[in-house]
């Protein structure tokens, strides 16, 4: 585990998925501890997919291949690569194993870096092939609701960059995208999302097409906790439907899981990433604790 801290905060990474594992700021964690009774990750990077695909099977240049939810990123080990009194990097490149769950060659790097009272979190991928490489990458951040309360059904609130006209999609069959409907985002008129028991009862409320740029997490007397900034297209808000869970996750995706029953080839995915021969993506997203 990689430790960095400045004098306002103190995190700690695993070369394991190069996971964020913990978040501490004046003696408080904010980041999920991975209890298996409600979720066993802390904030997994999701590569090369993000979600699920329908029936686990992508078809990249006529051949079938299998693929479980989020890919295969999480849970391999990295090498680290670079460590700064502030700055942890880790890598992973293609492999035997991942070449038969995914054909193309890469180069993943997963960074942090504190800036005051924020966590950069830096993703890089690198095409080293001489071919067009197809890929997905995501977060999947956990963080304890401020406050919890088990015993009560208010969890705190979102709020948003923007406040008009937002809507979202849901999970619908197998772990796949209803794209067919959308649903207004209804704030209250303060412009906030109020979060209870019942608000993931159907599983994630998914934002897409860059709708917003930053999800503030608030608590029951609506003052800001953590907020996340991002460029990404989609982002995902999730806590585990009918668990009573103590924490809520903020997902910045460049990627979605798939409409359902979708049944064509892995580069046409919605939301997918298309990098050249050679090219470089650079994305990623902050985490700032208020």
């Amino acid at each position: 585990m990689k430790t960095l801290s400045n004098s306002r905060l103190t995190i700690q990474v695993s070369p394991h998925g190069a996971e964020l594992c913990s978040i501490v700021s004046g003696g408080k964690e904010y980041l999920w501890q991975a209890d298996p009774a409600f979720w066993k990750r802390h904030s997994p990077v999701l590569f090369p997919i993000v979600g699920s695909v329908w029936e686990n099977a992508c078809f990249i240049n006529g051949k079938t291949f299998r693929m479980s939810q989020h890919g295969f990123a999480r849970d391999m080990d990295f090498e680290p690569v670079f460590e700064s009194a502030d700055e942890v990097r880790f890598r992973l490149s293609d492999n035997e194993d991942t070449r038969e769950k995914y054909p193309y060659a890469f180069v993943l790097e997963i960074g942090y870096r504190l800036k005051g009272s924020e966590i950069e979190v830096m993703w890089q991928v690198t095409n080293p092939s001489g071919e067009e490489i197809h890929f997905q990458i995501g977060a999947h951040p956990a963080f304890y609701y401020p406050g919890f309360d088990a015993a009560s059904e208010r969890r705190g609130y979102f709020g948003f960059d923007r406040t008009e006209d937002l809507q979202y999609i849901l999970i619908g069959e197998k772990g796949c995208a209803d794209v067919k409907t959308h649903y207004p985002l209804r704030l209250t008129e303060d412009n906030l999302l109020p979060i209870d028991t019942h608000t993931f009862d159907r599983d994630a409320l998914i934002l897409e097409g860059s709708q917003v740029k930053e999800v503030t997490l608030y608590d029951n007397d609506k003052r800001p906790c953590v907020t996340l900034h991002f460029d990404a297209p989609v982002v995902g808000l999730w806590s585990p439907p009918g668990k009573n869970a103590p924490f809520v996750c903020i997902e910045p995706w460049y990627g979605r899981c798939d409409r359902v029953c979708y049944g064509g080839e892995f580069k046409e995915k919605d939301w997918m990433q298309h990098l050249p021969a050679g090219a470089t993506f650079r994305g990623g997203y902050r985490i700032e604790i208020r």
